[in-house]
């Protein structure tokens, strides 16, 4: 009976060890693409900037003056 039990928890045991290494692996997975994505973000952002301020020195050339 002990020893049943013993067998048992032992097999619960190595399912859940399997389970953690799965989750633990997905979770690695998931902050790799995360990392991935705000280097992107950052990209982009640095991209928009400098359309941003190219834009604004395109459009103090085209600008009428004043008097017009």
């Amino acid at each position: 009976m002990i020893e049943k039990r013993l067998v048992d928890l032992e097999t619960k045991l190595a399912y859940q060890e399997d389970t953690i290494q799965a989750l633990n692996n997905v979770v690695c997975e998931q902050q790799r693409q995360i990392d991935q994505l705000e280097a992107t973000c950052r990209l982009l952002v640095d991209r928009i900037k400098q359309l941003s301020f190219a834009a604004d020195a395109v459009k103090v050339v085209d600008e009428k003056p004043p008097h017009y």
